[in-house]
């Protein structure tokens, strides 16, 4: 795992360099020093938004156009909305294929989702023991009814740190650094572009946890 250990820590250095540029300006012209400082770098990141729900429409579009689809999750809620109800509908005509990542809720306490939902439980008293384990278990059973259906879709489980959320295309790659005390959705987001170091590490992320991942039975 070590290509995965070095990814979040060249990750957390290129968030704090493209935080520390963009918020040094307007939010009107905060595209501007990233796009800069990402071509300097050769990191390829177009923006950081602020939120990743701010991101919804701008994904829902590029997943309208993508050729394949790589998804990570620390939850998986959106997956069973309408941003990718786009996705489910291609994947049977269009998408060559999907590839979703949830974490693995058989492992108990002690894991390393557990250990993400003792976080949300400081900051979210909506956040009864167990709960977080049952929504990735009612997301992973909407995947796999898809994937009984959808040839091209498939499901594995991680064991992992819950502290990002990555979604690939073969054009862009959004990737979530989640916040200890702050819930995903509220957490930034780094949006890069292929060709682009920020957009390999993403797909580097990926194929790591996905090659290390519990194939769904």
């Amino acid at each position: 795992m070590n290509e995965f250990t070095l990814g979040v820590v060249s990750s957390l250095l290129a968030t704090v360099l493209t935080l520390v540029g963009g918020w040094i300006f307007s939010v009107r012209s905060r595209r501007w020093p990233v796009a800069i400082l990402s071509r300097l770098t050769g990191l390829g990141v177009r923006r950081v938004i602020s939120r990743q729900r701010l991101a919804s429409s701008e994904l829902t579009t590029e997943l309208t156009r993508a050729r394949w689809v790589r998804v990570l999750a620390g939850r998986g809620n959106e997956l069973t909305r309408d941003g990718f109800a786009a996705v489910w509908e291609a994947a049977g005509r269009r998408l060559e294929f999907v590839q979703v990542l949830l974490p693995d809720t058989d492992l108990g306490p002690g894991s390393w989702l557990s250990r993400r939902e003792e976080e949300m439980r400081r900051v979210d008293l909506g956040f009864s023991p167990g709960l977080l384990a049952e929504q990735v278990r009612v997301n992973a059973a909407y995947v796999s009814e898809v994937a009984r259906h959808r040839e091209n879709v498939s499901l594995r489980f991680y064991d992992l740190p819950n502290v990002h959320r990555v979604i690939v295309t073969d054009h862009v790659a959004y990737l979530t650094i989640y916040r200890q005390a702050e819930h995903g959705r509220n957490s930034p987001c780094i949006v890069a572009r292929r060709p682009g170091l920020m957009y390999d590490y993403a797909l580097i992320l990926f194929g790591t946890a996905w090659d290390h991942g519990r194939p769904a039975e």
